[in-house]
C-alpha cells in the first residue's frame, strides 16, 4: 500500500510543525499557518461525510474555533497535528448528526471504489461494485469511518487510533473486524 505523505510526515516535518504549534500556543494570532495548512483537508473530510457545502463550511469553522480554543492543551503524541484536528472534526460531525443539522452520507467516487477493490485483491464486475457500494452504506458510522480512513485516506493504524480514540492495535483489530462485517454484508446482498 502506498503511503500518503500528507498524513505520514517525516521527523523533520513533524518538528517544523511542532515549532508552529508552540508559536501559536504563545500567540493565538500565529495560528494562521496551521489553519492554512489544514483547512482544505478538514473541509474535504467533513464534506465527504455530509455532502452539503454550507454544512461542511459551518462544521469546519467549528473545528478550527475549537482547535484554537483548545490549543494550549494540545500534546504531541507522535502523529501529525492533523490527527488532532481530524479527531475534533469527527466529534463535530457526530454532534451535527445528533443535532440533525447534517445528514450522514457515503461519498465515494468510482475510482476510489476500484482502488479499494484492487487492495482487496478481488475481481469485481460492475454489478458487484454497485453491491459493494451499497454494502458500505449498510455499515455503522464508526465502521465506515475506519474503512474510509484506512483505505481511502491511506492513514496508518496509529493515526486512525489517535483520531478515533483507540490504541494502534485496537484500530487494526476493529478495521479487520469491519472488513469481515463488510464481506458478510456483501455476500448477503449479492445472494
Amino acid at each position: 500500500m502506498a503511503v500518503n505523505l500528507l498524513y505520514h510526515q517525516s521527523t523533520f516535518r513533524l518538528e517544523d510543525e511542532m515549532s508552529l504549534i508552540e508559536i501559536a500556543k504563545k500567540d493565538p494570532r500565529q495560528f494562521a499557518p496551521l489553519y492554512k495548512k489544514y483547512h482544505e483537508a478538514i473541509f474535504r473530510y467533513v464534506y465527504k461525510r455530509v455532502d452539503d457545502e454550507e454544512a461542511a463550511y459551518d462544521i469546519t469553522s467549528c473545528v478550527f474555533v475549537k482547535a484554537l480554543a483548545s490549543l494550549p492543551k494540545y500534546e504531541f503524541r507522535g502523529v501529525p497535528f492533523s490527527s488532532w484536528l481530524f479527531r475534533i472534526a469527527k466529534s463535530e460531525l457526530y454532534q451535527s448528526f445528533r443535532d440533525k443539522k447534517a445528514q450522514r452520507t457515503v461519498s465515494l467516487d468510482s475510482v476510489t471504489i476500484v482502488q479499494f477493490i484492487d487492495e482487496l485483491n478481488e475481481d469485481f464486475s460492475e454489478e458487484q461494485r454497485i453491491t459493494l457500494l451499497n454494502s458500505l452504506k449498510l455499515l455503522k458510522d464508526h465502521q465506515l469511518q475506519l474503512i474510509e480512513m484506512r483505505f481511502f485516506e491511506k492513514r496508518s493504524f496509529k493515526e486512525i487510533g489517535e483520531i478515533v480514540g483507540l490504541t494502534e492495535n485496537n484500530a487494526k483489530v476493529k478495521t479487520f473486524r469491519t472488513l469481515v462485517k463488510l464481506k458478510e454484508i456483501f455476500n448477503r446482498t449479492k445472494a
